[in-house]
């Protein structure tokens, strides 16, 4: 077959600008949603009180303390919490070769939560509340976010373990996700069968998975924890690559497959320990938001990694936002919508056996 070597880069270059354009294109949605997601609430904001106030383009001090103190914090939790929940998806889908891979499906947001909740309650990290404004107050986010880390390390570990398999299909690693989520739900149970009534309540509250409880202190350890894992996954994006292509593929081409696949899956679960940590579980950010993506602009990771974080984060701020307007002044927890939207794409690559 013939190829005219005059007409390859040109479709080449249309072929990454259309990609580069839906990254653009999604970055402004983002931006937009970011921007209206702080506008409403119980209390509505004008879009231009809220610009101005945010870049200090005046001593606009109406709307100051409901802008930083309670929507701000909110936003860029809902935010983060979104970009690192769907990097993390694209590594696992990637790493394991398994396009139903991510943090809920295969229980290590469950383990994550087990391992917060067993901070909590038994180490003593956290302060109960009888108030919904704060039903969880984290004393120590780092002895916190170690406990998740390291059942998190413990499900990856198994789950590592199961994917050298040579009949371990992605069927068989979503069902061990089951069981493993299965088992780590029931040491939750454990756990609130002998807490007091305070502290049940404040538990079963925690594991609904809510944006609004951060600090700026857990809101800051949350950013560093993302941005610095985005930067380490878009380090190996050629690699992701190669591994796509097969084991056997990679390994000519000089990628440690078995190395690049524990350290990636190692620092998806760190992601996902922190964020579980403080937020609770907040199920198929991770399954859902890399298929949207990959259907658009396909399986390159120079792409797929952050155009799925993009549309983690604005996947998750604007189903807060609605949570937030449904039951006004009441705020719906946005874990419950998140699954809502997730369980339907979820099922409907099972029966259709989605293939990337």
């Amino acid at each position: 077959m013939h190829f005219d070597q005059a007409q390859f880069p040109k479709e080449y270059s249309q072929y990454i600008r259309k990609k580069i354009l839906f990254l653009i294109i999604s970055a402004l949605i983002l931006f937009f949603v970011f921007i209206f997601s702080i506008c409403f609430g119980s209390v509505f904001i004008p879009v231009p009180d809220v610009i101005t106030s945010l870049f200090r383009l005046n001593n606009l001090d109406k709307w100051n303390n409901i802008i930083f103190n309670i929507r701000l914090p909110r936003v860029l939790s809902a935010l983060f919490a979104g970009i690192g929940l769907a990097v993390s998806g694209v590594a696992m889908q990637s790493l394991l070769r398994n396009p139903l891979g991510s943090p809920f499906t295969l229980g290590i947001s469950q383990a994550a939560a087990f391992g917060a909740a067993l901070s909590v309650m038994v180490l003593g990290t956290g302060v109960m509340r009888s108030t919904a404004a704060a039903a969880v107050t984290i004393t120590n986010p780092y002895l916190t976010t170690i406990s998740a880390f390291i059942f998190c390390l413990l499900t990856t570990g198994l789950l590592i373990g199961i994917s050298k398999l040579k009949r371990a299909s992605a069927i068989a690693m979503i069902l061990t996700g089951v069981a493993l989520g299965s088992l780590f739900q029931a040491g939750t149970m454990f756990l609130q069968f002998f807490a007091d009534d305070v502290q049940l309540a404040a538990m079963v509250f925690w594991t609904f998975g809510d944006v609004g409880r951060t600090n700026w202190q857990e809101l800051f350890i949350i950013i560093i924890v993302v941005c610095v894992s985005i930067v380490f996954f878009m380090s190996q994006r050629w690699k992701y690559n190669a591994i796509d292509a097969g084991n056997e593929t990679a390994k000519s081409l000089g990628v440690s497959v078995e190395k690049v696949r524990i350290i990636g899956m190692v620092a998806a679960s760190l992601v996902t320990s922190v964020i579980i940590a403080f937020i609770g579980i907040i199920g198929f950010i991770g399954l859902v938001c890399p298929h949207i993506v990959r259907r658009i602009i396909g399986d390159d990771h120079r792409f797929l990694i952050p155009g799925s974080c993009i549309a983690g984060g604005t996947i998750l701020l604007a189903s807060d936002t609605l949570a937030r307007l449904i039951l006004i002044p009441h705020v719906f927890p946005v874990a419950i919508l998140t699954s809502f939207l997730g369980v339907p794409v979820f099922i409907y690559l099972i029966i259709k056996g989605y293939k990337r």
